[in-house]
């Protein structure tokens, strides 16, 4: 591949003043490069908003705001992360980061896979952020070009490994969990519904802290509950859109998600509002804001140390093994019930899908070899 190294950063053409109109998504996706990025080459220019008719001002905020649900707060900061970083490097390296070159993508790929420090995976999706940010500039990144496809293809080919999953939380590793925690506290009570509600709706991680009490209670809210007598019906917003999510009560108090967080809404004093939220005042006082998608990560990894779960392996491997997918994986792994109903608890699209996700159960079920009459 042929290397194109430009001497000045390309000048964008300037607004077409005629219009009556400016690019409603130009507009919207001004993400204040300005403030955010003074150390990067500048972007095109983008319509002031004080261009607009007064009567529009209102209908570009509203604009910005469907720009910004369009997807998860966490993608919008990896792909603000990664073209930070793609930027930073085309600068270094004397090339112009617009209008997109597919030599250059070309050559930044091949540069994180020899340096040995990003997986295949992180190089992919640095690539999907490339052609997300250059999407919303208005100028397409062609990824079927051949100075990024057969680089790509290469490097999955000399550097691809098998995925690494999380290790699944099972029914006896979350019972040894759940007595590591202090229940006569409000964050032991906490930790403890979150543990038991991640492992029976197997839920993700920003699914469990995105929880309401009711509908349409806050901006941020990924859903909401509603407790009934046989269980607890949950209605999330996930990757695939809105589902509702069956949890039943427990067959003992002890392990009952649905009473879990009875009681710890009874002692919380929680009726509005995020369901999971920081204590606060030596453990006496609960917070407004919801917890963060990281502390129930930090939650499975602490716990299962304390409760020797995978004591084989050394602790440095354990806390790599367990994450807040670990209860998702967990659910997938022990429920003895019909493939179809553990999919659709999940929320996936495919039973493919949910077989990458029951990692113990099925292990060696059928012993092909003795099958064939070995």
């Amino acid at each position: 591949m042929s290397k194109s190294p430009r001497s000045e950063l390309a000048k964008p053409s300037p607004l077409d003043t005629t219009d009556d109109l400016p690019d409603i998504v130009e507009l919207v996706m001004q993400m204040d490069d300005q403030e955010k990025h003074q150390d990067e080459p500048p972007c095109p220019p983008v319509p002031a908003q004080d261009r607009l008719p007064g009567h529009l001002g209102d209908l570009a905020d509203t604009a910005r705001s469907y720009v910004e649900a369009s997807s998860s707060a966490n993608t919008r900061r990896a792909y603000a992360s990664d073209w930070k970083h793609y930027t930073g490097w085309c600068r270094r390296q004397g090339f112009a980061h617009m209008p997109p070159d597919p030599q250059t993508v070309g050559l930044y790929i091949t540069a994180l896979a020899s340096a040995g420090k990003k997986s295949v995976s992180t190089i992919e999706r640095r690539l999907s952020s490339l052609s997300w940010n250059y999407a919303q500039r208005g100028q397409p990144l062609d990824r079927k070009d051949r100075h990024i496809a057969t680089v790509m293809a290469g490097i999955r080919n000399k550097h691809a490994s098998p995925p690494r999953q999380k290790e699944a939380i099972l029914p006896e590793d979350l019972i040894a969990m759940l007595e590591t925690l202090d229940r006569g506290t409000l964050r032991g009570l906490r930790d403890r519904a979150m543990l038991l509600l991640g492992f029976a709706g197997g839920l993700r991680r920003s699914e469990i802290v995105g929880l309401d009490f009711g509908r349409d209670q806050t901006e941020d809210g990924r859903g909401w509950i509603e407790i009934l007598d046989k269980g607890l019906l949950v209605t999330l917003r996930g990757k695939t859109g809105w589902r509702d999510v069956e949890v039943g009560r427990g067959s003992s108090d002890a392990t009952c998600p649905v009473l879990a967080l009875e009681t710890w809404l009874k002692f919380a004093r929680i009726g509005h509002g995020p369901l999971f939220r920081r204590v606060t005042g030596q453990g006496k006082q609960v917070g407004a804001e919801r917890l963060n998608a990281q502390e129930v990560a930090r939650l499975v990894k602490r716990t299962a140390l304390a409760a020797g779960v995978r004591g084989d392996l050394s602790e440095g491997e354990r806390e790599r093994k367990f994450a807040g997918h670990s209860l998702r994986a967990g659910l997938a792994s022990s429920a003895e019930v019909d493939e179809r109903f553990v999919q659709r608890q999940l929320g996936h699209t495919s039973a493919e899908m949910t077989r990458l996700y029951q990692r113990r159960r099925d292990r060696f079920r059928v012993n092909l070899t003795k099958a064939s009459g070995l």
